[in-house]
């Protein structure tokens, strides 16, 4: 059984323009111990869809969905007090920025803590032996010092690995990683990517990574989900998806990477994502699509299922060539 079942998540927001749909039904299962990512570019929903997940929207968010269910429980039917018990606990996430998802007001160790006695319900001397483990765990030197420190005294990459140690304080069985690498350097990055990857394997958590970096994907994702405009267009296996692409949107995305390219301009997806009152009446890729058609212009998509995953495209590729295209179209 899948440890979290997503059918259909669609999340609106209520703005002064009206309603904007910031996730359009998307779907996802993840299993125990397995690695998923959510790639797309910004404003693809890949945030907004967890943290609908978690909880954590503002009131101005509508959150439907078929199936929201983690670990066999219906997260729409459970009370907000069995939900607390999940959120921090058995699922936990880790934000984009870890200067602005801290508390300035609190040391470090306050805020390790205090998951720690929330949940676990610790004392005092149990809570400062067990955050003094966790800063070791994540790899943070002298530990017991930086108990007393505020977030602004350590670097981003720092702040990062205490972010994650809250995340993992309660052993969750699901950790949601939201651009854990955004806002760091390089060398940073890929500390940090080990780090996430070395405590999956050792504790058996899944763990679902959120990214725009195709090359994070390739390094550390076993199924792939593509977002684009807040609707989920290909569903894949890493390697098929990197192999065989069966989204315009991905095909374009992929051989915009730099070391996949042999031109010497480099290719570039051409126009911006559609916003709330912009949106096109079919496929909301037809307007910067290559392959687009009158049909694509006018009828939305549904999802087509391949051999090795899926589309919401109404000619999906196969070998890089989109099928049951039109033949005036193609001569």
């Amino acid at each position: 059984m899948p440890l979290l079942e997503i059918e259909n998540l669609s999340v609106t927001f209520l703005t002064g323009g009206g309603q904007f749909t910031a996730v359009d039904r998307v779907s996802l299962n993840i299993e125990p111990g397995e690695v998923v990512s959510i790639v797309g570019e910004s404003g693809s929903g890949k945030s907004v869809s967890m943290l609908a997940l978690m909880g954590l929207l503002p009131w101005t968010a509508t959150i439907t969905a078929d199936t929201l269910r983690f670990d066999g429980q219906d997260l729409t039917t459970i009370s907000k007090k069995q939900l607390r018990q999940i959120i921090g606990s058995k699922m936990a996430m880790i934000f984009q920025e870890p200067m602005t998802s801290l508390n300035p007001c609190f040391t470090i160790g306050f805020q390790l803590s205090e998951t720690l006695k929330i949940h676990m319900g610790m004392n005092r001397a149990e809570r400062k032996k067990r955050a003094i483990e966790l800063l070791d765990l994540v790899g943070i030197p002298e530990p017991e010092k930086r108990l007393s420190a505020f977030p602004h005294q350590l670097s981003g990459g720092m702040n990062q690995r205490v972010m994650i140690a809250i995340a993992i304080s309660c052993n969750p069985r699901l950790l949601i990683a939201d651009e854990p690498t955004t806002a760091l350097d390089v060398t940073i990055q890929a500390q940090i990517l080990d780090l996430l990857l070395t405590l999956q394997k050792e504790k058996g958590m899944s763990l679902v990574l959120i990214t725009h970096d195709m090359g994070v994907v390739a390094e550390t994702a076993e199924r792939v989900a593509v977002q684009y405009a807040g609707q989920q267009v290909e569903k894949q296996l890493v390697k098929g998806l990197f192999s065989d692409p069966h989204h315009p949107y991905t095909q374009a995305l992929l051989n915009s990477l730099p070391e996949r390219s042999t031109a010497k301009i480099l290719p570039s997806i051409a126009g911006v994502v559609p916003g709330q009152f912009d949106k096109p009446a079919g496929c909301l890729f037809s307007p910067r699509c290559k392959y687009a058609t009158d049909l694509c212009r006018t009828t939305p998509p549904v999802v087509a299922s391949l051999e090795f995953g899926r589309a919401l495209c109404h000619y999906p590729l196969l070998a890089g060539l989109p099928t049951n295209y039109p033949e005036e179209v193609s001569a």
